[in-house]
């Protein structure tokens, strides 16, 4: 960037300038009839020229090279910009123009970069290349590295490495990616680009990759001396395109699993009443992850889409492109409706003439529309596991011989913060790894599936299945925010488990989003004090959202050496603010404040004096009627008559005990309905301001009843309930047990309902529901939306014991209903799990050429003795069959036996020396 004057106008001046197909310097061009640029972030830029046929260096143009934009500002030196050099590759002319004028396509250097491939190599998984738990920068230098080995593009260089991004700085992200071969590295670089792991652009022929948001996202629009881009300097036009045809204020979520989850967006532009659309996501089996999904979809769509792009002046221009910003940077410019706000420059679009006049303009995002992007690329790595693709699987394998899966590599865990229905913080994980294609000796074998540990990472802190999956991705919530756990996943084989991977360990993040900038106070100066009142909505509007924990209300005196905060504000309201002088100004202002300790932007500042309400020779004195009053002063329809004074016009408080003599307001002075809950002051009523038997009899109706303001207490019927319930919480925070009757699952019954808290780590609640005809006990996940652990329901007809966590490969329960029959559904355990206790113990196993065998209890280093004998039943395939896949062979079966067998194993032996496979259940007898 170049140094500016402040307050003088720059002069930019562009010129085009061509070089030799990776080559040296061939000289300027200066007889062209004018171009067009556009540079775009993380995006190939474009040039079109236009140029006289006989011109100074048409010859060269009109051959294949390359050319470069460069600039200069106020007669200065120079420059060629990043992502400015562009390649003659596409022409145009019309030969009966006596002119000779040819135009020229260019797109921008990068776009060679669809010119080198991956190409596969040696160890393909399931068809494709591996990359696990490396750098952007791994990634991007094997394309490079590989295509100039096989002579691709020898002109490009780049200046990142595998440790490090093109500034120097270490790389934030690690990634494990699947890709087939013959993917290009600029569609990777696009793809990267969009999901926010890097940032990129080309300085000539030199490639550079940034961590995102650094270098490409340079903050010009604070400090000292912030790029302003304003109405009549710098900027002209200032057209806005807005659209509401992609709002929406509700979703609904189709996950995996029979999960459903709906969201809604209050404060969602919503003219025509509720708007509503539809989101399937595959893969996504607990409802926080489907949650933070919603919710994410419903802030991209919850308000009018506006683009915004501002037309450039360069005759009085303070600032200039390329000179003194670029594409991702934050500029102070005018916005939507033309207030100066940080805009991010998302391209740069600039003609010249012939004469070398520039005009131009930018593409700006507020920061709605950046949050957007953020929150696309948040759903992608959710959904795709970062950057992850691929799958399991591969050639056949053998029966699997209860052999051992070899661990996963490249787990990489992404750790995110969201709002639950609640609006608590809550943490979410979305965890990728490579599939595993072999036992531990590296023999091919078929994967049934994963499983995903964690535990909060401390010393001796128990693990947790937290997930299964049948792929490589899986989503976890919720987790406890700014909390660090470690996570460790392991693949599962005909019902072996393998090997764990090695330990990740993340943080889980806090929620990091302030809510909205409040609205502007009202103030105003009544009964000598100062009213400081808030509507309750955000500076556009908007209601708060559900995090939203309280207002702070600030004052600046002018003589104080800082502002202070005043009061606080819960939801919309008027806080009095006392013991002011009279006629000084004060100033105020809001902030809000979220459960995470996030504070918004200051509000729009509004400044007020305490009036005094009476001549200032009367403060200090008591007012008495008939000697300070004026007759005539008080006009009539001001005077207190009889009932002029209702309950509604009495403000909260404003009446003390100090202000009433003795026995002066009896129960037939005070009319039905005439004192409110808002006059009574805290703790004005006690229990020995009421007698032994003031409420006997009497019906309470609308009450909240409560134990205690805080801590632990019982609350009734709490004002948010929705059914009659009772509440039952614990010495801090808000993690409650409630007790509740529901009349919404069977009609004309009130069924009880017990749910618990949350567990102390977030993940789990438990519920009792009781009915008439069916009873359910059941372990729930943290919002109470789905199964997550064993389970007890009893009916009129059945009843059936046992586990659902979501996924049918962990589903097993046994049932038994009516007619006398039972049913159980799951897996048996495989002897090699072996306890003594075990009542059944099932397994396989293959022996080659023998005429006996004997097989031991759990495994041969650790075998099991029962508890008592065992009574095992087997079956023989023999393998002088041909195969586990020989079907309607002319075999001839030959006889084997079980010939012993005790509490620790059998022996099976054959007429004659063969290979075989046995298949067994031994039960435990005695």
């Amino acid at each position: 960037m170049q140094v500016i004057v402040p307050g003088k106008p720059a002069k930019l001046a562009l010129r085009l300038v061509a070089y030799a197909p990776n080559g040296p310097r061939l000289g300027v061009l200066p007889q062209h009839n004018g171009f067009d640029v556009a540079a775009p972030l993380n995006d190939v830029p474009g040039l079109k020229v236009a140029y006289v046929a006989g011109g100074v260096r048409a010859n060269v143009l009109a051959d294949h090279c390359e050319v470069a934009v460069e600039y200069a500002v106020d007669g200065g030196g120079w420059t060629e910009p990043p992502n400015a050099r562009f390649l003659r590759i596409k022409r145009g002319g019309d030969e009966i123009d006596r002119t000779g004028a040819r135009s020229y396509d260019c797109p921008g250097w990068a776009w060679m970069l669809r010119k080198v491939v991956l190409y596969p190599n040696g160890s393909l998984v399931d068809g494709k290349r591996q990359f696990n738990a490396v750098s952007p920068g791994a990634i991007l230098a094997t394309f490079a590295q590989e295509g100039q080995g096989r002579g691709a593009l020898p002109g490009l260089s780049y200046d990142f490495s595998a440790s490090h991004d093109s500034a120097g700085d270490p790389w934030t992200h690690t990634l494990t990616l699947a890709l087939e071969p013959g993917k290009d590295l600029l569609t990777i670089l696009i793809n990267l680009g969009e999901q926010g792991v890097i940032d990129w652009r080309m300085s000539g022929r030199t490639l550079q990759a940034f961590n995102p948001d650094t270098v490409l996202g340079a903050d010009r629009a604070s400090g000292p001396s912030p790029v302003d881009l304003r109405f009549g300097r710098d900027v002209t036009d200032a057209p806005d395109t807005g659209t509401l045809e992609d709002a929406a204020s509700a979703i609904l979520i189709q996950g995996d699993a029979g999960l459903s989850v709906e969201a809604t967006n209050p404060a969602a532009v919503a003219p025509w009443g509720r708007w509503e659309t539809y989101q399937s996501q595959g893969g996504v089996t607990d409802s926080g992850t489907a949650l933070l999904l919603a919710q994410n979809a419903l802030e991209r769509v919850g308000r009018e889409r506006v683009q915004i792009t501002r037309g450039l002046m360069f005759d009085t221009a303070r600032w200039v492109p390329f000179a003194h910003y670029q594409p991702g940077d934050y500029l102070l410019a005018p916005g939507d409706g033309g207030v100066m706000q940080s805009l991010r420059l998302r391209q740069i679009t600039l003609t010249v003439d012939k004469d070398g006049s520039l005009s131009g303009n930018v593409v700006l995002n507020d920061r709605f529309l950046e949050r957007e992007v953020r929150l696309a690329r948040q759903a992608a790595g959710i959904l795709d596991g970062g950057v992850s693709s691929g799958g399991s699987g591969g050639d056949p394998a053998p029966e699997s011989n209860n052999r051992v899966p070899a661990a996963p590599d490249g787990l990489i865990v992404d750790p995110i913060a969201y709002i639950d229905e609640a609006g608590y913080p809550r943490g979410q994980v979305t965890a990728t790894w490579a599939p595993v294609m072999a036992d531990v000796a590296g023999v091919a074998l078929d994967i049934d599936g994963y499983e995903l540990y964690a535990r909060i990472n401390i010393t001796g802190a128990p693990w947790t299945q937290i997930a299964a999956a049948d792929g490589t991705t899986v989503s976890y919530s919720p987790l406890v925010v700014s909390t660090a756990y470690a996570f460790k996943v392991r693949a599962t084989s005909a019902g072996v488990k393998g090997e764990f991977s090695g330990q990740v360990v993340k943080l889980i993040p806090d929620d990091v989003t302030p809510p909205p900038v409040p609205s502007a106070p009202q103030v105003a100066s009544r009964l000598g004090i100062l009213h400081v009142t808030w509507d309750g909505l955000g500076a556009g509007g908007e209601p708060m959202p559900s995090d939203f924990a309280a207002l702070r209300v600030w004052m600046q005196d002018p003589l104080a050496p800082a502002p202070a905060v005043v009061g606080l504000l819960d939801a919309a309201g008027t806080l009095v603010v006392p013991g002011q002088p009279y006629g000084a100004d004060r100033e105020f202002w809001l902030t809000s404040i979220d459960r995470s300790g996030n504070e918004s932007d200051e509000s729009v500042h509004a400044v007020a004096a305490t009036q005094p309400l009476v001549d200032t020779d009367l403060i200090g004195q008591v007012i008495d009627g008939a000697e300070h009053i004026i007759d005539g002063s008080i006009p009539a329809e001001a005077k207190i008559t009889a009932g002029t004074i209702t309950g509604g016009l009495i403000q909260a408080g404003a009446i003390e005990a100090g202000h009433l003599s003795a026995n002066a307001v009896t129960a037939d002075s005070i009319e039905a309905g005439a004192i409110k809950a808002a006059h009574i002051a805290a703790n004005a009523i006690t229990a020995d301001k009421l007698s032994a038997t003031a409420i006997d009899g009497k019906t309470i109706t609308g009450s909240w009843i409560r134990t205690a303001a805080s801590g632990r207490r019982l609350e009734m019927a709490p004002p948010d309930a929705t059914t009659p319930e009772l509440r039952f919480y614990p010495s801090s925070g808000g993690n409650y047990t409630v007790l509740k009757s529901r009349d919404d699952v069977y009609t004309g019954e009130a069924l009880l309902e017990i749910t618990t808290s949350q567990s102390s780590n977030s993940s789990y609640r438990a519920r009792l529901q009781m009915g008439a005809a069916r009873t359910v006990l059941e372990q729930l996940n943290a919002s109470a939306s789905a199964s997550r652990g064993g389970y007890l329901d009893i009916s009129t007809d059945y009843a059936a014991y046992g586990y659902y966590a979501g996924s049918t490969n962990s589903e097993c329960f046994i049932e038994f209903n009516g007619s006398g029959r039972w049913v159980v559904r799951g897996r048996y355990w495989d002897q090699a799990d072996a306890d003594p206790f075990d009542a059944i113990l099932a397994g396989s196993f293959s022996v080659g050429t023998a005429l006996w065998a004997i097989y031991s209890y759990g495994t041969t280093d650790a075998p099991v003795t029962m508890a008592t004998s065992m009574a095992p039943v087997c079956t023989v395939r023999d393998g002088r069959s041909g195969g586990p896949t020989a079907f309607e062979n002319n075999y001839q079966a030959k006889p084997w036996v079980i010939t012993a067998s005790d509490t620790k194993r059998f022996q099976v032996n054959l007429d004659n020396p063969a290979s075989f496979a046995l298949y067994f259940w031994a039960a435990r007898v005695g």
